[in-house]
């Protein structure tokens, strides 16, 4: 049984398969997301927190979601070039997944089983709903989609 996110692996957007344990000793923030969201502005937040934090320890990884609004129709490449060109997200990007449902990806009922949404439990209410990983792999927090990475940096801070 997993006992911590590096366990896990996923795929990026370029087709590469990726050992989370690559991120062991670092604070992470996993998000899912979409290119066509009114949350979409919140890549640049996330860039921002990356570049600033990246040498102490913080990483962002990014999953790519199509299940709220088909918000997320394109391919891998589409999504690469949308981020880069439109946020100029560096933060590692994964191929698109399912947080929902019976196609779940495996991290995503791993941290949903670790850290609930509060009133509607486990699921995932919509894109850029973000989980915040200690640099022991542990889930300790939960944000919701509407709160703004900037409003996560304080806690971020604190634990990097």
């Amino acid at each position: 049984m997993e006992t911590s996110i590096y366990d896990f692996s996923a795929t990026k957007l370029n087709g590469q398969k990726l050992d989370l344990s690559e991120y062991k000793g670092k604070t992470i923030v996993v998000v899912n997301t979409a290119s066509k969201c009114g949350l979409t502005p919140q890549y640049e937040g996330l860039e921002n927190l990356y570049n600033t934090y990246k040498d102490q320890g913080l990483v962002v990884l990014g999953f790519p979601c199509n299940q709220f609004g088909h918000q997320e129709k394109g391919t891998s490449q589409d999504i690469q070039e949308f981020c880069q060109l439109n946020y100029g997200v560096s933060f590692p990007m994964f191929e698109k997944i399912e947080v929902n449902g019976k196609n779940t990806h495996p991290i995503y009922n791993y941290l949903k089983s670790k850290c609930s949404g509060g009133l509607l439990g486990s699921v995932i209410k919509w894109n850029f709903t973000k989980f915040v990983i200690d640099k022991n792999g542990t889930p300790i927090k939960r944000f919701a989609p509407t709160t703004k990475p900037e409003k996560m940096e304080a806690f971020i801070k604190k634990i990097l």
